[in-house]
């Protein structure tokens, strides 16, 4: 009795200090107070937005809409969070015991001439022995140190890391498919400027060869004026080219075929948000999924730090089988002469495995201080992304300013060329460097103002937006 005392005496002490095992490791603060060039109006942030919200262009709601169901990393994303909500589900059952049947039936004839055979025929007059045996076995550890209770907080993690990957996809799917169309709709303006400056062109030309047969002007303005229209019509096919390009991109994004794609905007009819408040940066630790994955990550760690401790402590496994026995078919579940039971408990303590469990332990601690640093990491990159995109909004903004008054001052320019030129007043050189400069201007204009509707989404994106 005194012995079996001191024994539960050990098993309380082992319980009660299994709780104090691991500790785990909190989340670095590298948080700053605000973005850099952000004016902070409150804590309102337009990556908070739900998806159709921010974009009301009905055409590009039907493109990310598509690309939500048929794109591939998208799908992908939706399998990887099957397959760890299967494994947490597992998981969840560690607390349980196991249970196998095992039903078997044999038979065997020792040799006449052995002690068995012998023996056999001595005893019971047969020449072979047989045996029945159905029972029912159980098996059950007891989490003393946390091990079962950590593997489940793992699963949980990586179940929960899945969703912020597939969250992750769509955020970056969504500005790839927003940017996509402005480049289209780019695309689109540029090869109408071009068209109507080719026309412009065309008119000049055969001003200059009329001016030719008055004698005006030499053939030199002629091939100057050829060049300007070459120069201009060779654009036309290029952008036909991006755009079939860019359309086949974009179709592929979206998870089809390459195709055209229908749309109905005008570059020059889409409007740029004015008020895009980032909100308090710490706000990022909750919206963006890749900052969500690292603090997951961090508590997968955690968790493999437990496990790979509790392997270094004693593991307590209880037992217990039971079921019928009979050495004859035809009494094998006669009751209660065929019952049997068995109930069995030990205490496994690791002495030596070469090293092996102190490097798991080791290795796990240097994967947890590894975690720590990539959501350092990741919390700087967001950041530096909302600044980056920021900076971007501000500047483009005063970019299309100055290039909207430079292609205004441009157009008046080659429309006095033009009058100039036809009254005597302008030489041809006049006219072909104006409307050069002007087919630059506007093509210029265009390339601006699609880089500010792709960056209000990449803030969008950059602040967490796009998965809601």
């Amino acid at each position: 009795m005194k012995r079996f005392n001191i024994l539960t005496v050990l098993l309380l002490a082992l319980i009660w200090s299994g709780c104090s095992v691991s500790k785990d490791v909190s989340l670095p603060n590298v948080v700053p107070g605000l973005f850099r060039n952000a004016i902070q109006k409150d804590s309102s942030s337009v990556g908070d937005l739900p998806l159709k919200s921010f974009i009301n262009d009905l055409t590009v709601q039907n493109l990310i809409d598509t690309a939500l169901v048929k794109n591939v990393d998208m799908q992908l994303a939706l399998k990887n969070i099957d397959a760890a909500e299967v494994l947490f589900k597992q998981s969840k059952l560690g607390y349980l015991p196991e249970l196998k049947l095992q039903v078997a039936a044999s038979s065997s004839r020792p040799s006449d001439n052995s002690l068995n055979g012998l023996s056999l025929n001595q005893f019971t007059g047969s020449t072979h022995i047989e045996d029945y045996t159905a029972n029912l076995g159980v098996l059950w550890e007891a989490d003393i140190w946390g091990k079962i209770r950590n593997q489940k907080a793992g699963a949980l993690a990586n179940f929960l890391q899945t969703e912020e990957a597939r969250k992750a996809v769509q955020t970056r799917l969504v500005a790839n498919v927003a940017q996509g169309y402005y480049n289209l709709l780019m695309l689109d303006a540029q090869l109408e400027i071009a068209r109507k400056n080719l026309k412009l062109n065309d008119s000049t030309l055969r001003i200059i060869n009329l001016q030719f047969d008055a004698g005006q002007v030499t053939s030199l303005a002629i091939q100057q004026a050829e060049a300007q229209q070459l120069n201009a019509a060779q654009l036309i096919p290029r952008l036909e080219q991006n755009v079939t390009l860019q359309e086949n991109a974009l179709s592929v994004l979206i998870g089809t075929l390459p195709k055209a794609i229908d749309r109905t905007s005008r570059l020059d009819k889409m409007a740029i948000p004015q008020d895009l408040n980032a909100g308090f940066p710490s706000s990022l630790l909750s919206r963006r999924p890749d900052i969500k994955s690292a603090e997951l990550a961090l508590n997968v760690a955690n968790a493999k730090v437990g496990v790979a401790t509790a392997s270094l402590y004693p593991s307590l496994v209880i037992s217990a089988s039971g079921g019928v026995n009979s050495f004859k078919a035809s009494n094998w579940f006669s009751m209660p002469a065929s019952l049997f039971g068995l109930v069995s408990g030990g205490i496994t303590q690791p002495i030596f495995q070469r090293g092996q469990l102190k490097s798991n332990l080791k290795l796990a601690k240097i994967d947890r201080e590894k975690t720590v640093i990539q959501f350092r990491q990741s919390v700087i990159i967001a950041v530096g992304e909302v600044s980056d995109e920021l900076t971007k909004v501000e500047k483009l903004k005063a970019q299309y300013s100055i290039a909207a008054k430079r292609a205004q001052t441009l157009q008046q320019a080659s429309k006095n060329a033009s009058l100039l030129f036809k009254s005597g007043m302008a030489n041809y050189l006049e006219v072909i460097t104006a409307q050069g400069n002007l087919l630059q201007s506007e093509l210029e204009l265009t390339t601006i103002k699609t880089e500010q509707l792709n960056a209000v989404v990449g803030l969008y994106r950059s602040l967490g937006g796009g998965w809601n």
